[in-house]
């Protein structure tokens, strides 16, 4: 197989990797050895296990990977760029140490925003990855998860973002909270989902009786599991869309994630007059990684 460099995407939880040519995928591997099972000397390790079959003797293979491996606990700490700057820049990429002669690896810095305080890692390749797919957007980017950004990009540069712990906290309240009693099992249920975020909306400074509205309507009304998790998510997401109105209002809005995340965010807006394009995490990521290694060698 002839591989010309590698992506990597390397979060907390996973590490997925790339055999690319050019621009093109021609296999892909993941393992469960994110960073935060890692400790520094096992980050390489952990790579080769993954890509070995796709090294030649003799030759050096690049390595492009973003995530958490370039944080402070990862292989080797790639400093956060300040905004307003341009989502990735191929000169502030932070060369990781290697004892494996075949691969030559880089970082890719995260970004920081002084007031109000705020950091990301990983995102900003998402973030280059969908200018490249979407040449010439200006707008806003929203990328939905555990912790949810709002980005503002105006000609090619990040101006600034905020960070929410949306999904955070639905994880918390779903399986560590009182909540969690009613939340066991899975199902989804759409007008449920539409009331949460019209609730959080209308009502913001409510949320908390809210949320326990849904534990007392489990036991007094028999609320479905189903209604209580989309009711939850729709009470959350509403919260965040209430908060990032100054983001959102009329701007032209993508939203960068997973098909079903991405499309619950989608929702909410549209009941709020806002038609977003859909731009799937995977793709941005590459395309990201793609964009930078091209210049990189330009």
């Amino acid at each position: 197989m002839m591989v010309d460099w590698i992506a990597v995407d390397w979060g907390t939880t996973n590490l997925r990797a790339f055999a690319m040519q050019g621009a093109a995928v021609v296999a892909q591997a993941m393992s469960d050895e994110g960073m935060g099972r890692l400790d520094r000397d096992g980050f390489e390790p952990a790579l080769l296990r993954l890509i070995a079959p796709w090294l030649t003797e003799g030759k050096v293979t690049d390595v492009v990977a973003c995530g958490m491996v370039g944080s402070r606990q990862g292989w080797h700490e790639a400093p956060y760029r300040a905004v307003p700057c341009a989502p990735l820049d191929p000169g502030s990429l932070v060369a990781a140490p290697t004892r494996d002669g075949r691969i030559r690896v880089r970082l890719v810095p995260g970004l920081k925003q002084a007031q109000p305080a705020d950091v990301m890692r990983g995102e900003e390749t998402q973030i280059a990855g969908t200018l490249s797919l979407l040449p010439g957007f200006d707008g806003v980017i929203c990328l939905p998860g555990t912790h949810s950004k709002w980005a503002h990009l105006s000609a090619g540069e990040v101006v600034s973002f905020q960070t929410f712990m949306t999904g955070e906290m639905f994880a918390l309240l779903s399986q560590a909270s009182v909540l969690r009693h009613g939340m066991q099992g899975e199902g989804w249920e759409d007008a449920a989902f539409d009331a949460g975020v019209a609730d959080a909306l209308a009502r913001p400074e409510r949320i908390g009786a809210k949320l326990f509205g849904i534990r007392a309507e489990g036991l007094i009304s028999g609320l479905s599991v189903a209604a209580a998790r989309a009711r939850l998510s729709g009470l959350l997401i509403g919260m965040e869309l209430a908060a990032a109105r100054p983001y959102w209002l009329g701007q032209a809005v993508v939203i960068v994630g997973s098909e079903g995340i991405s499309g619950s965010y989608a929702r909410a807006l549209k009941t709020l007059g806002v038609e977003a394009r859909l731009v799937t995490g995977g793709d941005a990521v590459l395309a990201g990684l793609a964009a930078t290694r091209a210049k990189v060698n330009a």
